[in-house]
């Protein structure tokens, strides 16, 4: 059977080239809104992370109507440590919608995706956003896409994809890019001309592929995944196997059924060939097991992951100040939360080391490890982290460590100075491209090069510099790279900073905190220019004498502090050093925190 009613696509694109803001006006051109339904921008960002940091982290669907044809919408993020979200959703669709920025083009994420779709046969539509950027460059951006298909070596069909013209904040579309485009209607009538319709028997035995998971307090897991075969009804039993462990062999029973209309759950008796659907009652499903028909048990492949490159260690939190703001605060309570997290994130590893206080979180990059070491501070977890650390591969008896595809995108008077800082990181240039008043430059650069290099490409582009990167290769390991130049302030005993202390210390560089601030011995207080840590006494108070002279009694005057986020002391942190997390929080820490101890395990006379 061919359901001519539906269709099943996903959108792919490079973070900020405006997947959701399209989804937005797809789902209220395909009539989900109310006329006069006030609709916050990105509904699809859901999570507040999302919608803080302006990025999609969770690929989720939604379903419009057109005419009588129903269109399930995948939305998938676009930042690079989120990929596996799009690699175990791309099973789900029959087509895939390439979004490309109508001035940046093609970038590091959009030749990932790509590549993932071309591999599993996807048909392409191509879709020129933001074309009312006043640096929108049409022709241009047209011929490096199909550049881009070329080199992922496309086959003919994919390489006569149709390309649309869209603006997703003004919600029109068009064929021709100097015919402006009044609504969506070429972009629906393009999906429903060019993507293949779903085929399967409704009447074989069932076959589902689970492709997501979430978790409910009150259901327990629940499973999103696409009937490739049969029929799916409320109470059924089944069985669940896997392709990947043959001896998973589990009876089990669908206890409710349901599909997405617009952006709501609504409840189903039937689901059939095609149809994506929400499932619960099957207690220890995960990702990439297929529910079947107890009479035949046929498990579907499921796409491969890719590994991760990434690692940090996660302990439980062992300060001065450990309990004080955190609700979870045991390494039970910490076991349980990252074992939950494998349940719904397929490209994370979580490993048990020697010790019983600490885990081994692997996972695609910083932001990857970021984002969920911020959703567990959210959550009211108190935790300590390490710095992040590649992983490397032996690979024919050499050491090989992974590297990364970078692009930046420039003004052209910084273009040496971000040459020279890569140059120092073992990056090598592969392209340079002159766009107006910018230059476009990409490099091959080990992923550790770029630990802790955000802050600083900023600060040498000055702020207007973008950059981003994706996992391109192993390659055999090039040598050492200086991680930081500066040295940490750390406090010398334990109290409350006073003005007189800080004073004193911000003369030796910058602070990251204020007065009032309680502190302990071993906390790091800010930040040297020179190479070597230095101890500062910042609860140092003046002493009081009946001694006046002109001009000592004036007000003492603080710079104000460096705030530090999250991301910021990920970078900032030695190897030496640990991140202390709390809900209220973030303090940086040595691992070893008496001073003293600290000078003997280098060597050093106190």
């Amino acid at each position: 059977m061919i359901r001519n009613d539906l269709r099943n696509i996903a959108i792919i694109a490079h973070v900020d080239h405006g997947k959701t803001t399209l989804v937005d006006e797809m789902l209220r051109q395909g009539g989900v809104f109310r006329e006069n339904q006030t609709v916050a921008e990105r509904v699809m960002d859901s999570n507040d992370l999302e919608r803080e940091r302006g990025i999609t982290i969770l690929a989720k669907n939604t379903a419009v109507r057109y005419g009588d044809v129903r269109i399930n919408v995948i939305d998938t993020p676009g930042h690079a440590d989120f990929g596996g979200e799009v690699e175990r959703v791309l099973s789900m669709a029959d087509g895939v919608i390439l979004l490309v920025d109508a001035a940046e083009g093609p970038m590091p994420q959009t030749r990932f995706v790509l590549s993932m779709a071309l591999k599993m046969k996807q048909k392409i539509i191509i879709v020129v956003n933001k074309i009312d950027r006043p640096d929108a460059r049409l022709d241009e951006i047209a011929d490096e896409v199909q550049l881009l298909l070329l080199d992922l070596d496309a086959d003919d069909e994919q390489l006569e994809s149709p390309i649309l013209y869209c603006s997703g904040r003004s919600g029109t579309a068009s064929l021709d890019k100097d015919v402006p485009g009044k609504d969506l209607t070429p972009l629906f009538e393009t999906i429903l001309s060019y993507i293949q319709p779903p085929e399967g028997e409704p009447e074989a035995p069932l076959q589902l592929l689970i492709s997501s998971i979430d978790y409910n307090d009150y259901v327990g897991r629940i499973a999103v995944g696409r009937i490739t075969r049969g029929t799916a009804r409320v109470g059924q039993p089944v069985t669940v196997v896997n392709a990947n462990d043959p001896e998973k062999h589990g009876a089990a029973k669908i206890v409710t059924l349901a599909q997405m209309q617009g952006l709501a759950q609504v409840n189903t008796e039937t689901a059939t060939v095609g149809d994506i659907v929400i499932l619960s009652g099957i207690p220890d499903i995960t990702i990439g097991d297929t529910v079947c028909d107890p009479e035949t048990p046929e498990p579907l492949p499921f796409a491969h992951i890719s590994e991760p490159t990434v690692e940090m260690t996660f302990s439980v939190n062992d300060s001065p100040f450990a309990g004080r703001e955190g609700k979870f605060v045991t390494s039970r309570q910490l076991r349980e939360r990252l074992f939950r997290e494998l349940l719904k994130d397929v490209s994370l590893r979580v490993t048990e080391t020697e010790s019983t206080d600490a885990f081994r979180v692997a996972g695609r990059g910083e932001m990857h490890l970021s984002i969920l070491v911020e959703t567990m501070r959210r959550e009211g977890y108190e935790l300590a982290v390490s710095t992040p650390r590649v992983l490397y591969k032996t690979i024919d008896g050499h050491l090989c460590e992974p590297l990364e595809r970078l692009v930046t995108d420039v003004p052209d008077e910084c273009v040496g100075t971000v040459m020279e800082k890569m140059g120092m990181r073992k990056g090598e240039l592969q392209s340079m491209q002159q766009q107006g008043s910018r230059t476009r430059l990409e490099f091959l650069v080990p992923s550790r090069g770029l630990f802790g290099y955000k802050s600083e490409f900023l600060t040498n582009t000055r702020g207007e510099g973008v950059m981003s990167s994706v996992f391109d290769s192993y390659v055999p390991y090039k040598g050492d790279i200086p991680r930081r130049s500066t040295g940490s302030l750390i406090c010398h005993e334990s109290g409350e900073a006073v003005t007189y202390g800080l004073y004193n210390a911000q003369e030796r560089g910058t602070l990251f905190i204020g007065a009032g601030t309680q502190v302990y011995e071993g906390m790091v207080v800010g930040v040297s220019p020179k190479s070597e840590d230095l101890v500062v006494n910042v609860c140092k108070r003046k002493h009081l004498t009946n001694t006046r002279a002109s001009g000592s009694d004036d007000a003492l005057r603080l710079v104000p502090p460096r705030n530090m986020s999250l991301e910021d002391c990920l970078e900032f942190l030695a190897d030496d050093e640990l991140l202390e997390v709390t809900p209220q929080s973030l303090r940086i820490r040595k691992r070893i925190l008496d001073n003293a101890q600290r000078a003997k395990m280098r060597g050093r006379k106190v």
